[in-house]
């Protein structure tokens, strides 16, 4: 009998102890209005290779680039699948399909990550936190291996990495200067078509009939 008690509850235990893990890491897991803890969310969504995860844990610049883009490219492809003739037509709803269809941000920022590759080089570099050095509005964490990560305090107190801003804020300017192209291009094809539509038959067509 004493036997079986202790059994049960070693058994009681052993099945405690995940949620008391889990309790233990959730109290004592820093803030995200820390540097050490927006860096862990990063790291916690890069292991899982959600990228979209941690969106709210870049800087502010680099959100606004997502979101540009997104809406550059929606607009850019609306008006080539209205006015944009055969084959260009095709090519180019087929080139901006992905991020003009995009939900949000965060699915644009998905998007850039596994096309360039940043979450296999994170996976490779991130590791735990070594020492955090804070500057007024921006922190550096630097991990265990020695890799030194860049953070931005954002307006609503949330550190964001910095890593990816420039590349994000290019494309954005890029996704922008297409759109002007494509702009410019519809106009003209526009144009060439009402010009068509407006022009009286080919007379000899009215001798045949």
């Amino acid at each position: 009998m004493e036997r079986r008690r202790a059994i049960v509850y070693v058994a009681g235990g052993a099945a405690a102890l995940p949620v008391l893990w889990f309790a233990w890491s959730w109290i004592t897991y820093p803030s995200d209005r820390t540097p050490a803890g927006a860096y862990l969310r990063v790291m916690s969504a890069v292991n899982r290779g959600r990228p979209e995860a941690f969106f709210a844990y870049i800087e502010t610049a680099a959100q606004h680039a997502c979101f540009t883009i997104r809406n550059y490219r929606k607009k850019a492809r609306e008006r080539v699948l209205v006015s944009y003739p055969e084959p260009e037509r095709t090519r180019l709803a087929g080139e901006y399909k992905a991020e003009a269809g995009a939900a949000d941000g965060a699915a644009i920022f998905a998007l850039q990550a596994r096309q360039r590759g940043w979450l296999g080089r994170l996976r490779r570099d991130m590791s735990g936190v070594k020492k955090v050095e804070i500057n007024g509005q921006r922190a550096t964490v630097e991990t265990a291996r020695g890799t030194r990560y860049p953070f931005r305090r954002r307006d609503n107190g949330i550190w964001g990495l910095t890593l990816f801003t420039a590349t994000l804020v290019s494309e954005a300017e890029k996704a922008a200067r297409d759109y002007r192209m494509v702009e410019k291009a519809a106009d003209d094809y526009d144009r060439v078509k009402a010009a068509r539509q407006a022009s009286p038959a080919d007379p000899r067509r009215r001798d045949a009939q």
